[in-house]
């Protein structure tokens, strides 16, 4: 299966300012340990820098049926960095290799679980933040550890590895 990079999306450290939603970026530097210029203070603070956890992929079939069930989801609100399109969120699991661009190979290692930090999205807040986590249960999208670092930009090919 191919498909494309239809987003990059990073955040960087502003002291307490919340994390999301994430800013698009052209290309990204991608090493071990993650994104370059993206902070992700759960990432930093509870995991401890978990290269397993270097990166989040979401697929645009989850955002786009998230729109048909009205929530004004736009890229990088999700906290993703990699936005993949031509790529199901069905297609991500444990284990599977993604090649990003010609030089960027990732490994899924974990799906992304929904957190009370969406709350802080502008459409959401505290009295639609608990539906939202619940409507985002397996569709937050996919932690990956970097196998083979390098540089990615928006457009660039993308497919999965057998």
């Amino acid at each position: 299966m191919t498909g494309r990079v239809a987003g990059l999306s990073v955040k960087p450290e502003t002291g307490n300012e919340v994390g999301l939603p994430k800013r698009p970026v052209a290309s990204l530097a991608i090493s071990p340990h993650g994104a370059q210029g993206d902070y992700n203070r759960y990432r930093t603070r509870t995991l401890r820098g978990d290269p397993d956890s270097a990166l989040l992929l979401l697929t645009r079939d989850v955002l786009e049926a998230l729109r048909r069930e009205g929530w004004a989801v736009e890229p990088g609100h999700l906290g993703e960095n990699v936005l993949l399109e031509g790529i199901a969120n069905t297609g991500l699991a444990p284990g599977k290799r993604v090649a990003l661009g010609t030089q960027v190979v990732v490994e899924v290692t974990r799906e992304c679980e929904p957190c009370r930090e969406l709350y802080e999205l502008p459409y959401v807040g505290t009295t639609r933040g608990p539906g939202f986590v619940r409507t985002l249960l397996h569709r937050r999208g996919w932690y990956a550890r970097v196998v083979t670092a390098g540089t990615v930009a928006r457009g660039d090919a993308v497919w999965l590895l057998d």
